[in-house]
């Protein structure tokens, strides 16, 4: 009986053993899963929660413990309900979630746990595609712009050309309404070039032209945009704080001051879009410097400010806030920073500077140096943390 004893004994001490050991491989490969994954008892109630899954609905796992789902995210209540009264043990779908000022598209999927239980748990399973989403939808309009340029441009010429003959040749012989005459005619010529800009920008968006890398200096690069900027902004405060010595890197100079030159353009025209009146002087404030391994350029502004709602949709092509905006200059600018390994992130001035209205957008791309030599001795100038909700 002892001898039966210990031999229990050790069948139970390996069979804990194991148990531990696959214990601690399953917490290895939740925590290391790109994808969020979070536990759920037959309550509802989240009992495990990997640090993807943090990262994603912004509360860690000792905040949720014990806690129904739906309070936690309650964008999943709709789809957890779905699968519990389906019949199939794997049930899929989409949900947006907005955490910290920043909409995320996820792909759900929600497994029944194996329980020989009536009512057991299930997993869900969370994969940010909001990338993925957002480069099939420029993919989409990038195809759009393509046949809207090609089936526009063509005729607006010809429109034109016309229009003006007909003021040289008519406008001093109508006598009678020759004021009306010349005004309709202004009016063909002025639509047809706004419509000329509109079809230029489809192109420019359609057909942005591959980065072509080299060693440049991004202090220069800045320092030249806003000088550009200053120029044509007179009535403005553009004001630009940056490093004297040389910021060496490898990118596209050329994309790069585009980039830089849309974002202080949209600057300047949210400014004067502020009701007379209600502001001052118009102010532009511009950083550059290094992050870790990126460069990051800020460009706040106390003009009208972000939409709170739907506001990353500003980065998809042709979604405007502005009147006669073509909803494009954003979307490129994403685009040439995409090519750069890096991203455009929106926020508001009163993040940088309590208590300012207006407008915070930061540019950030990857800081290839350009050399060991040229970048030896260059000092490293720091900018502050964008806030989290940027």
């Amino acid at each position: 009986m002892t001898q039966e004893l210990r031999t229990q004994r050790d069948d139970i001490v390996r069979a804990r053993d194991l148990i531990d050991s696959r214990r601690r491989f399953t917490e290895a490969v939740l925590a290391g899963a790109s994808a969020g994954v979070i536990g759920i008892d037959a309550e509802n109630c989240i009992t495990i929660l990997n640090r993807s899954a943090e990262r994603l609905i912004g509360r860690t796992e000792a905040e949720v413990l014990g806690q129904p789902l739906a309070e936690i995210v309650p964008e999943l209540a709709g789809t957890l309900a779905a699968a519990r009264s389906g019949v199939q043990r794997l049930f899929q779908g989409q949900v947006t979630i907005n955490r910290n000022g920043r909409e995320r598209n996820l792909s759900v999927r929600v497994t029944s746990e194996q329980s020989g239980a009536a009512e057991g748990g299930y997993v869900v399973t969370l994969d940010d595609i909001t990338e993925l989403v957002t480069a099939q939808r420029t993919s989409a309009w990038a195809d759009v712009a393509r046949r809207i340029a090609h089936e526009i441009k063509n005729p607006l010429t010809p429109i034109q050309l016309s229009a003006e003959r007909l003021r040289r040749k008519y406008g001093g012989v109508i006598t009678d309404d020759g004021g009306v005459f010349q005004q309709c005619t202004d009016t063909i010529v002025r639509q047809v070039d706004d419509i000329k800009r509109m079809v230029d920008e489809f192109s420019r968006f359609a057909r942005t032209p591959k980065p072509v890398m080299t060693a440049e200096d991004v202090a220069d690069t800045v320092r030249q945009v806003v000088f550009l900027q200053r120029v044509a902004n007179a009535d403005m405060d553009i004001e630009l704080e940056i490093a004297q010595e040389p910021m060496p890197a490898k990118f596209d100079r050329r994309l790069i001051s585009q980039a830089l030159t849309n974002i202080i353009k949209n600057a300047t025209e949210a400014i004067s879009a502020v009701a007379p009146g209600e502001l001052g002087r118009g102010r532009i404030r511009i950083w550059a410097g290094r992050e870790g391994n990126d460069i990051v350029i800020d460009v706040i502004d106390n003009g009208i400010g972000l939409p709170k709602e739907n506001r990353s949709r500003l980065l998809e092509p042709y979604v405007t806030t502005r009147e006669k905006g073509t909803g494009l200059g954003l979307a490129i600018v994403g685009r040439i920073l995409e090519e750069h390994g890096g991203r455009i992130e929106l926020g508001d001035a009163a993040d940088k500077i309590p208590g300012q209205r207006g407008a915070w957008l930061r540019l950030r791309f990857a800081a290839e140096t350009a050399s060991s030599n040229e970048a030896e001795g260059a000092p490293q100038t720091q900018t502050p943390q964008l806030a989290t909700n940027a």
